[in-house]
């Protein structure tokens, strides 16, 4: 009796472009959504930092779980989550607690670049606070096999391509391509 092994089902690794786009809607909503709670004072808004904590755990750990590894960025972006064992990767939806560690990590990040957006006219220095999801994120240039990013490694999870989407970057290159033709004439 042999061992075989099952070849793996290949997952096509997401460009970092895309996933950084994908992260930018996904922040974009949720900044928002929480820029509503603001005031006009200066400094950290603690109500605004609390609904954009519990609005980030809503689409990117809640409806990633219920809709197939997908946020609303991802699905913008034809992207999707899933989850990675052993440096292989798993064809499955990583576990809530999975998304919660990963982006909890994500997320602190994210609410450092609020705050930041929140008083760097006021204080220039405190784009200092994008270092944090800078570092998190820029740890994924130098993955050329996986390209995850520290919350992903630690999490176990990976974004790959995915064909269910809106394919938002086609449609927006298509757009400018036609507007360039048509300028042209």
């Amino acid at each position: 009796m042999t061992i075989e092994r099952v070849p793996q089902k290949h997952y096509p690794k997401a460009e970092l472009g895309r996933r950084g786009m994908a992260l930018g809607l996904d922040f974009f909503v949720i900044w928002l959504i929480s820029s509503f709670l603001g005031n006009n004072n200066l400094g950290i808004q603690v109500m605004q930092i609390f609904v954009f904590a519990i609005a980030w755990l809503i689409l990117r750990v809640l409806v990633v779980y219920n809709n197939q590894g997908q946020s609303l960025g991802r699905w913008a972006f034809d992207l999707k989550i899933l989850e990675v064992e052993e440096g292989q990767v798993v064809g499955r939806i990583p576990t809530l607690l999975a998304l919660l560690k990963r982006e909890a990590i994500a997320g602190l990040g994210a609410i450092c670049v609020s705050i930041a957006l929140g008083n760097i006219r006021a204080n220039p220095t405190a784009i200092l606070l994008v270092i944090p999801l800078a570092i998190d994120c820029g740890i994924a240039f130098n993955d050329t096999q996986l390209r995850q990013a520290l919350h992903d490694r630690y999490s176990g999870t990976i974004i790959v391509s995915s064909r269910r989407g809106y394919s938002l970057d086609i449609k927006v290159k298509r757009l400018v391509e036609n507007l360039r033709r048509n300028v042209r004439r």
